[in-house]
C-alpha cells in the first residue's frame, strides 16, 4: 500500500525488485519508454473520449503485479545498470520490433530491454495517443511471444522520467514558483554528455528534449539515447582551442535510418570590436546513412570563450530564439527541436558548465511589449490633462435684468 504522493526511492524501488532475482523466473524483459505517468492511463482512455490505447491485459492475467504510481527519477534512471549488476544476466537489446526474430535461451537467465518508440513531444496530442498505441502493441507482441514458446517470464514497464509533473497545492503562493522549478529540474536530473580528451573534458553538452523529424512525418527522439542510455558513438568528436567539433552517431535510431550522425561545428575566435574571444557555433550537420548531407547555418547562438551558451528553444521553427537556418536542400527535409540546450566546447574547467550566456537578452519582447504599451497610455494620459489645463471659464455673465452682454469678435 502506497500514501498518497509517496514517491518510491532507489532503494524501496530494489526492495520490490528483489524477488525478481530469487524466484524460479529466469527472464526479465524491461520496456523502456521516454515519458510516461499513472494519469496517462486515465487521461488516454474513454472517460477523455479518447480509444483506449492500452489493450494488453498482461497485468490482469499475471498470477502477481505490482503498480509503482510514482518513482524516483534518479531510481529509474540507474535502473537498468542495477538490474545488470544484481545477476549475471545476458543483455539483449531489441531495437528491432520484428519480435519474430528475438532469440532467447531459456536455460540462461535473460535480461531483454526493448526501447519503445519515444512519445511526440510539442504536438497534437492524437500523435501521443498513436504511439501509445503502437507501444501497447510491440509489448504485446514481445510477450505473447514469448507466452506462445513456453518460457517464464517477468515484466518491468518504466519510463526514464514523467509525462506528468504533479504540483504542490500546500504551499504559499510566494514559494510556489521556486517549488514549481525545483520539481520541473528534478525530473530531468539526468547529466550532460561528454567528450574528453585523456583526463581533461573538451566538450559539454545538454538537453531536456533532443529529436529530430524528417520529412515531416518520422520523429526521432535522440534524448534518450544520448543522455540517459548514452547509446551514442562520440568518437568522432574533435577538440582543439580554436575549432570543436561535437560528433553524435547513432545506431539504427528508427525503423529506415540504418545510421545517423548529427555534428556540432564550433570556433572560438578573437574579435577586436569586444576585445575578447567568443565561441560561436557556426553550423550543424545531418548525414544519413553515410549519404544525405544536411547543413544548417545557425544564427544568435554565441558566448564568450569563458562562458557556455544555454538556450531555452532552438530548431528550424521561425519562432525560436536560436535558430538553424537550411542551407541546402536535404536540410529542408528535416526539423530540429532542442529544448534548455547548453553547450560548451572551450575553457571547460572541473568536468562543469561555466556559467551560462543566455540567448534571450534582458529586454525580451514580452518586456519591449509592456514598455510600448505603457509609454503609449502615458502619452494619452499626457494629451488629456494637457488639453484640460487649457480650459477656461466664462469671466462675465449675462444678466437677465440688465441689457444683453455683448462680448467683441477679438475675445
Amino acid at each position: 500500500a502506497m500514501h498518497e504522493g509517496h514517491v518510491v526511492s532507489a532503494q524501496e524501488l530494489m526492495e520490490f525488485l528483489q524477488p525478481l532475482f530469487t524466484q524460479n523466473s529466469r527472464n526479465l524483459v524491461l520496456f523502456l519508454q521516454d515519458r510516461l505517468s499513472i494519469d496517462d492511463f486515465t487521461y488516454f482512455s474513454e472517460s477523455y473520449g479518447n480509444k483506449n490505447p492500452f489493450q494488453n491485459e498482461i497485468l490482469q492475467s499475471s498470477p502477481s503485479s505490482l503498480v509503482l504510481p510514482a518513482v524516483d527519477c534518479k531510481a529509474t534512471k540507474y535502473l537498468l545498470s542495477v538490474l545488470q549488476e544484481s545477476r549475471d544476466w545476458k543483455l539483449t537489446n531489441v531495437t528491432n520490433l520484428n519480435v519474430s526474430q528475438l532469440e532467447v535461451n531459456a536455460s540462461n537467465p535473460n535480461l531483454l530491454v526493448v526501447q519503445l518508440q519515444p512519445l511526440a513531444s510539442g504536438l497534437k496530442e492524437i500523435s501521443t495517443l498513436e504511439a501509445i498505441a503502437e507501444n501497447d502493441k510491440v509489448i504485446g507482441r514481445v510477450t505473447m511471444d514469448l507466452q506462445e514458446r513456453g518460457i517464464h517470464f517477468s515484466v518491468i514497464y518504466t519510463a526514464v522520467r514523467p509525462s506528468r509533473i504533479s504540483r504542490r497545492t500546500d504551499v504559499v503562493t510566494e514559494l510556489r514558483r521556486q517549488l514549481m522549478a525545483a520539481e520541473e529540474e528534478d525530473s530531468l536530473s539526468y547529466p550532460p554528455l561528454n567528450v574528453t580528451t585523456g583526463n581533461h573534458t573538451c566538450i559539454l553538452f545538454h538537453a531536456s528534449n533532443f529529436s529530430l523529424k524528417a520529412n515531416s512525418s518520422v520523429l526521432i527522439d535522440l534524448t534518450n539515447a544520448t543522455f540517459v542510455t548514452q547509446n551514442v558513438d562520440i568518437s568522432a568528436s574533435e577538440c582543439s582551442d580554436s575549432n570543436t567539433t561535437l560528433s553524435l552517431k547513432y545506431t539504427k535510431p528508427v525503423n529506415g535510418i540504418s545510421s545517423l550522425e548529427i555534428r556540432f561545428l564550433m570556433t572560438n575566435k578573437f574579435y577586436e570590436g569586444s576585445a575578447r574571444k567568443w565561441s560561436t557555433l557556426d553550423s550543424v550537420e545531418i548525414v544519413q546513412d553515410g549519404e544525405n548531407f544536411a547543413k544548417f547555418n545557425v544564427s544568435a547562438i554565441s558566448a564568450p570563450a569563458e562562458y557556455s551558451f544555454h538556450c531555452q528553444l532552438v530548431g528550424t521553427s521561425n519562432l525560436y530564439p536560436a535558430r538553424l537556418v537550411p542551407s541546402n536542400d536535404e536540410a529542408k527535409k528535416w526539423d530540429v527541436f532542442i529544448s534548455r540546450l547548453q553547450i560548451q566546447g572551450f575553457n571547460i574547467i572541473n568536468n562543469q558548465f561555466s556559467y551560462a550566456s543566455d540567448c534571450t537578452g534582458f529586454f525580451t519582447p514580452g518586456i519591449w511589449m509592456g514598455l510600448v504599451t505603457s509609454i503609449i497610455l502615458l502619452w494619452i494620459l499626457t494629451y488629456g490633462i494637457h488639453m484640460i489645463m487649457q480650459l477656461t471659464t466664462n469671466n462675465r455673465f449675462d444678466d437677465p435684468k440688465g441689457p444683453a452682454l455683448s462680448v467683441p469678435q477679438t475675445e
